[in-house]
């Protein structure tokens, strides 16, 4: 069987993909990059915005023109929550709720494989011991050398206790489901072979081992349907996310304890969670003291989830974990987030921890940030809230996106929804004062030195990203070999 793959979303999706691509070559069957050449598709889905849906949708009809031959099968979050509209497309095979390697592998005809470990960021893996009673084989490897890329995901969580009104990403995946440390350590190691850099990926990972089941779960995409806590169900944390942290204008929350995990001067508690589970901050520590060759970055966290832990590496520890964040913002209007159901910070809050953080990074701090523009009964005030505090915070680029209504997330039901035409207005201003901000940071950044991991190559060039986010391409005759080495931003 020739199965070709294609993926729609986040990183945490990618992860998922590699894990059902590695799953289906362990069965034999070949993995082709052309679907022409394809008797299975397998399209991991993704629900975030009606945009993302109608691409998956557009997609799985062009490769219904292929050929008769071609069978599609569609897994991930559009399809847990697929109304018939996916299944109902030409030459779809089935609809696979969630990321479970066996599902997928059963519903496009084949037996249910063991299940691998490490997943690389483009199949080029160390091979190593297979996860906690889940009996897999791991991935085979590769070398990272020219055209390779190398940096490597560790899904590290999966799922969302919270209820954001306009996310239906949490009704797709889930509640937190957290992986054992013991497991991500190991499966570190095994990327590390050949990876310079591990991305910590996940659909919430600020709260990874704060998950409100007390038993431990496979952080694979659950289907919708799964069992998860009701809203308002109190958090049995010690410290419950969204503890008063310092409004703008307050006093410096005071500095991070050098050598001394886990200080409180924001009011954040990194320890241990009810049900034993280390927090993300000991996570990072644990993971760089293990793997200390390698840089860690966080796909995306919440501004105030990132503990002084946190903030002690990001500050002592440059080599081992990038200077980059990925902080949603989604509205610079208190107003605007209390009808997002977003409870944990304000934007001051946000905004204290962004420049308490910025100021101890210096110059070198990649920063980005989602917005949602046109939410409804968003006024004119709160967008000119959203654009002041963009412009008011170091950020190196934004993704923006234009309010989309979700038919499953509660904000479909808000009054006020706001003109097309206005919302893409808005939308337009922020993603220019986005632009504008990323070509001021890497005009800032110029004939400076950076750390660069390989991340791709086009056109007889290699990609190398830096630790603050910043692609530098080299002409492979410039380039040593290395996975990792020093670069000019140029």
């Amino acid at each position: 069987m020739n199965v070709y793959f294609h993926t729609f979303g986040c990183k945490a999706n990618q992860y998922d993909t590699e894990l059902v691509r590695q799953a289906f070559a362990d069965e034999g069957a070949v993995v082709v990059d052309d679907p022409a050449a394809a008797d299975v598709a397998v399209v991991n889905s993704c629900t975030v915005t009606a945009e993302s849906e109608a691409k998956l949708r557009s997609f799985v009809r062009r490769l219904a023109r292929r050929g008769p031959r071609l069978e599609t099968v569609v897994m991930g979050c559009a399809a847990a929550l697929d109304d018939g509209r996916i299944a109902g497309l030409q030459s779809v095979r089935a609809v696979v709720g969630g990321a479970d390697p066996r599902a997928v592998l059963s519903a496009a005809g084949v037996s249910s494989p063991p299940v691998p470990l490490s997943v690389p960021e483009r199949g080029d893996v160390a091979s190593s011991p297979s996860p906690e009673g889940r009996g897999g084989q791991g991935v085979r490897t590769g070398t990272a050398g020219q055209g390779a890329r190398s940096r490597g995901w560790l899904k590290i969580q999966d799922g969302c206790d919270e209820h954001c009104t306009f996310c239906a990403t949490t009704i797709a995946r889930g509640a937190n489901r957290s992986r054992p440390v013991a497991e991500l350590v190991r499966e570190a190691r095994a990327l590390a072979e050949h990876h310079a850099e591990i991305v910590l990926t996940g659909v919430h990972i600020g709260t990874y081992g704060q998950d409100r089941s007390q038993d431990a779960a496979d952080p694979g995409a659950a289907p919708r349907g799964s069992p998860r806590p009701a809203s308002g169900t109190a958090d049995p944390g010690p410290v419950p996310r969204g503890s008063p942290s310092p409004a703008s204008g307050t006093a410096d929350p005071g500095p991070v304890p050098r050598g001394r995990p886990g200080g409180q001067s924001v009011g954040l508690n990194p320890g241990p969670s009810a049900r034993g589970q280390p927090r993300l901050g000991p996570l990072l520590a644990a993971l760089i003291a293990a793997i200390p060759q390698v840089r860690f970055r966080l796909s995306s966290i919440e501004a105030t989830e990132v503990d002084d832990t946190i903030a002690r590496l990001l500050i002592e520890a440059p080599r081992n974990l990038a200077a980059h964040l990925h902080a949603p913002l989604q509205s610079g209007s208190n107003r605007v987030l209390k009808r997002m159901g977003r409870h944990w910070y304000t934007a001051e809050s946000y905004r204290a921890r962004i420049e308490w953080l910025a100021e101890r990074l210096g110059g070198v701090f990649g920063l980005g940030a989602d917005i949602i523009a046109g939410f409804p009964g968003e006024t004119e005030a709160d967008h000119r809230a959203t654009v002041a505090l963009v412009e008011a915070l170091p950020f190196t680029y934004l993704h923006v996106f234009p309010f989309s209504v979700r038919p499953d997330a509660p904000a479909a039901q808000l009054r006020e929804q706001l003109p097309a035409g206005m919302v893409r207005d808005r939308a337009r201003e922020l993603r220019e004062l986005g632009e504008a901000k990323q070509r001021a940071y890497r005009a800032s950044r110029l004939g400076q030195s950076a750390d660069g991991v390989v991340s791709g190559h086009r056109e007889g060039k290699i990609e190398l990203l830096t630790q603050d986010y910043l692609s530098v391409y080299l002409p492979i005759p410039e380039w040593d070999g290395c996975p990792r080495c020093e670069v000019t931003v140029r």
